[in-house]
């Protein structure tokens, strides 16, 4: 990995592990890397930071990284091993089932998942806009790497976690970690459900050659057309879903939060119905 390419991962990981805010200590800690490991930002089997090191860096105490990390083992996202060679270890979970899947997506109205949509556009948009004034070409390089593992990616799970790492390392190539910070929540909130739509091998070629586009255009420093080839990237994502969840029975419904498989805080203010 070339030095542009490390700092781009570097950055990616510095947004994982940057002191978390006083509320909820535990809670945030769980949320933080439990997102991380469901987006596949940190990679299963690898071993997190010793209990010091890793409280130091997100800026809690050892007691309370370690209520964490037992939440996290007791979700099967982290295995801890004893003894020599021993630590807390990355457990990347397996792929949610399509009927919970469908359950989850149906726990959400057309009107939410649009203003989702238009969320995630705006921050893809944002990134994209900002990278292309921001880096440079060898800046790329982790962005390729995720573009072609989406391209041999075989089951939906895989290619999920491939295209949401596409848009919150776009984010890091941005040089900003509050856009990185957003698009890893965001992506907690939707990525699982881009397995309904990413099984389809066409579509996956689709969202291939609109990420290749992408980047073409943050490397040519276009900055407005780079902003809108990740906006329409995103947008085409979100049709897909709501046209999902407008063909599903109307008596059809699930739990929202959607993604993660740890307990989600709530969505602020009150739910509306189907629009």
């Amino acid at each position: 990995m070339n030095r542009h390419a490390k700092s781009n991962a570097d950055s990616v990981r510095r947004a994982v592990f940057t002191p978390v805010d006083n509320r909820a200590r535990v809670d945030t800690v769980v949320h933080r890397l439990g997102d991380a490991i469901e987006l596949g930002l940190l990679a299963d089997g690898e071993q997190l930071p010793g209990e010091m090191e890793l409280a130091g860096q997100l800026g809690v105490s050892t007691v309370t990284l370690r209520e964490a990390l037992m939440a996290l083992r007791q979700q099967g996202l982290v295995t801890t091993r004893r003894g020599r060679g021993g630590g807390s270890f990355v457990s990347l979970p397996e792929e949610p089932g399509e009927e919970r899947l469908r359950a989850r997506l149906a726990g959400w109205s057309t009107e939410e998942l649009r203003d989702l949509g238009d969320h995630w556009a705006a921050v893809s948009g944002a990134s994209a806009r900002l990278a292309a004034e921001r880096t440079e070409p060898d800046d790329l390089q982790q962005l390729r790497r995720t573009l072609d593992e989406l391209g041999t990616a075989g089951d939906a799970a895989a290619r999920s976690r491939m295209y949401g790492r596409f848009h919150v390392e776009l984010a890091a190539a941005a040089q900003s970690a509050r856009l990185t910070r957003e698009q890893v929540a965001l992506q907690t909130e939707v990525g699982a459900l881009l397995c309904l739509v990413l099984g389809d091998d066409e579509y996956r070629g689709e969202v291939a050659d609109r990420h290749r586009a992408v980047i073409s255009a943050v490397q040519d420093g276009a900055h407005e057309s780079a902003r809108a080839l990740a906006e329409e990237c995103v947008q085409k994502s979100t049709a897909r879903l709501i046209a999902l969840r407008l063909a599903m029975p109307h008596t059809v419904s699930g739990p929202r939060p959607l993604e993660s498989t740890h307990e989600q805080e709530p969505r602020p203010g009150r739910r509306r119905g189907d629009a």
